[in-house]
């Protein structure tokens, strides 16, 4: 979910913090503090575009790991390591997900109904079935 405007703040507190460096030039750091949620978020939903799209646990397992380390290889920090992940969200926030995964998975539903009684889908397939059929026969 994420603090109102803390970015802005944090930012404005601490103008080093966003700094664009050059990759031979990276400066000594003390700590490092990680959020986790989207690190994981990013290696268990790679393409979230795809609806059919599988992984692994073990897949996102490794690439959570690979991407710490990279992190860890470019940051080296001298003192603190901190890795920080949230707990289950709030039951209101699972029940408005929920709802909004519903509603978007009936309206999917109803444009893909739509589409194949319109005139185009019946003629996509149709060069589909032939392609296919032509394709059989040079087997």
């Amino acid at each position: 979910m994420g603090v109102p405007k803390f970015y802005r703040w944090i930012s404005e507190r601490y103008p080093c913090l966003s700094e664009t460096v050059k990759e031979l030039q990276i400066p000594e750091f003390d700590n490092l503090y990680l959020d986790m949620n989207g690190i994981i978020h990013t290696c268990s939903h790679p393409d979230d575009n795809n609806p059919h799209f599988r992984i692994t646990l073990e897949k996102i397992l490794s690439d959570i790991c690979h991407y710490i380390e990279f992190l860890f290889r470019i940051i080296k920090p001298k003192k603190v390591f901190f890795m920080a992940i949230d707990g289950v969200a709030p039951r209101a926030k699972m029940n408005q997900q929920r709802g909004r995964r519903f509603r978007s998975a009936r309206e999917a539903e109803e444009c893909e109904k739509k589409a194949r009684e319109s005139k185009f889908y019946l003629q996509r397939k149709d060069l589909i079935l032939t392609a296919l059929h032509q394709e059989q026969n040079l087997w």
